[in-house]
């Protein structure tokens, strides 16, 4: 499974049964816990971007099940060149979904050349309709947003969506990125089911998955105070195999897009059941 790492250059799921999301979620199957690899390179910038040459490493590990919850650890390392010097930045985030419950809690930390630049950490919760934010860092303060999917909740709504061949449906999403205070509105386009093509060097890091069928995906992000036809501030594509794994990444930040290939994945157990006894 794999989730916007947005924050790049931004220096640059309290109930005791499911929800009716959770319900139409558990459909999709099983996310399986594993740690995927991709290699990160510049496909195209424009010339107000600043940037000349990009390139870097993205460590995702996914781990957990609906039941248990799903935690993530999420590390994005990159090299800028700006063509007047280079910088390093250092995006590092874990977090804690609990979909029965309808809990997320998350710490993100991004460093530029070693130095701590952004330290965002905090708690959210569904309540009465409305998604209830505790921030703990880099300051105590409790703020209120629309009702919104979680990570992990939403992929299995993607997912679930796309077994049924639904190709095009909105979610608003909270991830606590940014500043944590706010939620994104989105659309996702699923593509019809897809046969393993010609072998390539990202699809030999799939291993078992080598012969497995897949969606292209894409999912665009807005604003939450979006009117009207408005162009989205972040928008990814990606290969998706029915147990969220996830390769071919495309990362439009707008001024500039990134691509990543999936050079290693390590399953890590067997697939997280998403059918809760009570």
């Amino acid at each position: 499974m794999f989730h916007s790492p947005r924050s790049l250059l931004a220096m640059v799921v309290a109930a005791s049964a499911c929800s009716p999301l959770t319900a139409h979620a558990t459909a999709a199957g099983k996310l399986v816990p594993h740690r995927a690899v991709y290699d990160v390179q510049l496909k195209e910038a424009s010339e107000r971007s600043g940037i000349e040459g990009m390139r870097g490493r993205m460590v995702y590990e996914f781990r957990g099940s609906a039941c248990d919850g799903f935690s993530t650890d999420f590390r994005f390392v990159t090299q800028i060149n700006t063509g007047e010097g280079t910088r390093v930045t250092d995006q590092r985030s874990s977090t804690f979904e609990d979909v029965e419950a309808g809990t997320f809690s998350f710490s993100t930390k991004t460093f530029t050349d070693d130095q701590l630049d952004t330290d965002i950490s905090g708690a959210a919760r569904e309540q009465g309709g409305k998604v209830k934010v505790e921030l703990t860092g880099p300051s105590n303060r409790e703020v209120e947003v629309a009702a919104s999917r979680f990570p992990a909740e939403h992929m299995l709504e993607v997912i679930s969506r796309a077994q049924r061949g639904e190709r095009f449906f909105e979610s608003r999403i909270y991830d606590g990125s940014e500043e944590g205070d706010q939620t994104y509105l989105t659309t996702t386009i699923v593509g019809p089911r897809q046969k393993p093509g010609a072998l390539d060097g990202e699809t030999k890091a799939v291993g078992e998955l080598l012969k497995a069928e897949y969606w292209p995906v894409s999912i665009s992000y807005f604003e939450e105070n979006t009117v009207g036809d408005q162009l989205p501030i972040y928008s990814q594509s990606f290969k998706l195999y029915e147990n969220g794994v996830t390769r071919d990444l495309t990362l439009d930040y707008g001024d500039f897009v990134l691509t990543g290939k999936l050079t290693k994945l390590e399953i890590l157990g067997a697939s997280a059941d998403t059918n809760c006894q009570p």
